[in-house]
């Protein structure tokens, strides 16, 4: 299987000296400030200053050689809760899948097991950027930075470079996943950066498809059902804040729908799963299926407020604060949901079609207490008694 590739693999359009070396030059820059190239100013309304370390992208379009295949598809962060979804849905509907993984040293094995292309490369690091987009027609960004890492390192400067490369190197159509009201919420700097970084790709002049996801049911199981069946704490705030959750495999069945309806391209389209859910509710619906109370620690939303604020006293927190900030918001009244009804009909799909929260807790204690109860019965089985 294909690993990190050299710039010496780059097709014959892109491989005169001069092209080479521009882009061997601007790959290996140094981080500066710098405006887009693509765009003489940051995009409007965003307060971020661009501050790519990758000039990876050339003013000039690039002049089109053997056509790619429009199944031919780059999936980054597909490792992710949602990239692996993406790529297996991509696999299942019989997209050629190349997936961008960062160097690890647990490879994504299951990956390749599943039949995906994967190629080793790290978005804080352009030069590695260029290689994997050759012969591809769509990229599907899914990425997001580690929790150990600052926020703008990948869903910022990354991202810029990212988008650049696939301006110059000619890709079709861009996919890029980003925070339902993220436009709402500019203190907060996870949402100002998913808003900067729609504006870049809209003005880029790419083709694209926006999608912004409220909340994925996934996320939950570890948030609220193992902690209620292992008689953990439970960890929740007391704000109203309504979310509607959506499984990782309906956004991945919906977003290749869009992908080839003409009448989605250069759109912006939001994600939301049937019902809101306040935090109060899903516990009380994760108590009822597994058969137990929740050991519930509530966290006011003024001890966030004043964390945040204290973090951003030592320069050493400032990430801490920054999600924080994101904490806040989504312990604060704000309804994560939007109607679904015109994206349907745009899409052509049938709401009942969409997996509900209930049926898909329902679906996981079920699967989930009958292995337990079948690991008892075994131990029974195993007894010995003198």
């Amino acid at each position: 299987m294909a690993s990190s590739t050299s710039l010496a693999a780059l097709p014959s359009q892109l491989a005169s000296p001069a092209r080479r070396a521009a882009l061997s030059r601007s790959a290996t820059a140094r981080p500066r400030h710098h405006h887009h190239p693509l765009l003489r100013e940051p995009p409007k309304g965003c307060r971020l200053v661009v501050t790519c370390n990758a000039q990876t992208a050339v003013p000039t379009s690039i002049a089109q050689g053997t056509p790619v295949r429009p199944t031919s598809i780059l999936v980054v962060g597909a490792t992710g809760t949602l990239g692996r979804q993406v790529v297996r849905r991509a696999l299942d509907e019989g997209y050629d899948v190349r997936c961008l993984v960062r160097p690890r040293p647990a490879p994504a094995d299951f990956l390749r097991d599943w039949g995906a292309t994967v190629v080793n490369a790290d978005l804080s690091k352009p030069e590695t950027i260029p290689a994997t987009l050759v012969g591809i027609h769509t990229v599907i960004d899914c990425a997001t930075g580690r929790p150990e890492e600052p926020i703008r390192t990948v869903d910022w400067e990354g991202k810029v470079a990212l988008i650049q490369c696939a301006k110059a190197m000619g890709i079709q159509k861009y996919v890029f996943y980003s925070i339902h009201n993220c436009d709402k919420h500019p203190e907060v700097p996870l949402m100002e950066i998913k808003h900067c970084t729609e504006k870049f790709i809209q003005d880029a002049g790419l083709d694209y498809l926006i999608i912004r996801l409220c909340g994925f049911m996934q996320g939950l199981i570890g948030q609220y059902a193992v902690p209620i069946l292992e008689e953990k704490s439970v960890w929740g705030t007391d704000a109203p804040t309504r979310i509607a959750y959506m499984d990782t495999q309906d956004v991945a069945r919906l977003t290749f729908i869009a992908m080839r309806n003409e009448k989605a391209s250069k759109k912006l389209l939001t994600f939301a799963g049937p019902r809101a859910w306040t935090t109060q509710e899903v516990i009380t619906l994760c108590e009822r299926l597994a058969g137990q109370d929740a050991n519930v620690t509530t966290v006011p939303v003024a001890v966030l407020r004043f964390t945040r604020q204290l973090t951003r006293f030592f320069q050493w927190t400032n990430d801490v604060a920054d999600r924080l900030a994101f904490s806040e918001v989504l312990s604060s009244d704000t309804i994560f949901s939007v109607p679904m009804n015109d994206t349907y009909q745009l899409l052509g799909v049938d709401s009942k079609d969409i997996l509900t929260l209930e049926k898909y807790l329902q679906d996981y204690f079920t699967n989930i207490l009958k292995k337990l109860k079948d690991l008892k019965a075994q131990s029974k089985q195993t007894d010995i008694f003198f």
